[in-house]
């Protein structure tokens, strides 16, 4: 109920009128009649589509973050995802192992893989070493449904994994440019030599996905948080 033009709209806009979460939260408890104040526990990225875990209460946030932490370092899961990629991985299962860091190119600050980090770079924290599990569910017209279950937490880990593993998430048009091809076979291009571009798709895809190319920026990026897994 309610009247969105009356003086308590449910919904608000942010920021550039922009639509966000944390603008949205004290109209949601009005909605629901709770006494407490909201805040996020978890969430997706802000381009990923899932699973939003609130709470009202400070001490129980704080413990279900805390739970999610010390899964992360007993090597336990408690995150699953699910990605659609624009190619499949050679394995059916496995691991992407990476050191990930932020870099300057240009005016943008971006996550870029470091292949071998040292020592001394990943305990100045200049690097951090992240870890994904991922399954592959089902395969389809070159594309595949992937499980994916990180280890660690990194900004942008999920889709820069997918880009080492050589198969994009569809729709991911920030790292899916990485990804270069030669007669169809897939190789992964240095950061700097790979410009953001919205992600290129052959013209079969697009057409199952009854896109136009002038259409195809408008395409989310497929990655879905699915499940979590609490205490």
């Amino acid at each position: 109920g309610g009247n969105p033009a009356g003086p308590n709209p449910p919904f608000s806009a942010g920021r550039h009128g922009e639509l966000s979460l944390a603008v949205l939260l004290p109209a949601l408890r009005r909605r629901l009649g709770l006494p407490a104040e909201l805040h996020v526990v978890k969430a997706p990225a802000r381009e990923c589509s899932g699973l939003v875990l609130l709470s009202g209460c400070h001490r129980a946030t704080e413990q279900i973050q805390q739970f999610f932490t010390d899964a992360r370092r007993r090597g336990q899961y408690p995150a699953t995802y699910l990605a659609v990629t624009v190619g499949v991985p050679a394995e059916a299962e496995g691991e992407i192992r990476a050191g990930l860091c932020w870099q300057q190119q240009g005016d943008a600050t971006v996550v870029v893989p470091v292949p071998a980090p040292g020592r001394r770079s990943l305990a100045r924290k200049e690097v951090k070493s992240t870890l994904t599990r991922y399954r592959v569910l089902g395969v389809a017209g070159g594309c595949a449904l992937l499980q994916l279950q990180p280890r660690t937490a990194f900004p942008e880990q999920l889709p820069v994994h997918l880009t080492l593993l050589l198969c994009p998430a569809l729709g991911d048009h920030e790292h899916s440019s990485r990804v270069g091809r030669v007669l169809g076979v897939p190789f992964l291009l240095p950061p700097e030599d790979t410009p953001t571009r919205t992600q290129v798709l052959d013209e079969a895809l697009l057409s199952r996905l009854g896109l136009s190319p002038q259409q195809l920026h408008r395409l989310p990026l497929h990655l879905h948080l699915q499940q979590l897994v609490l205490p």
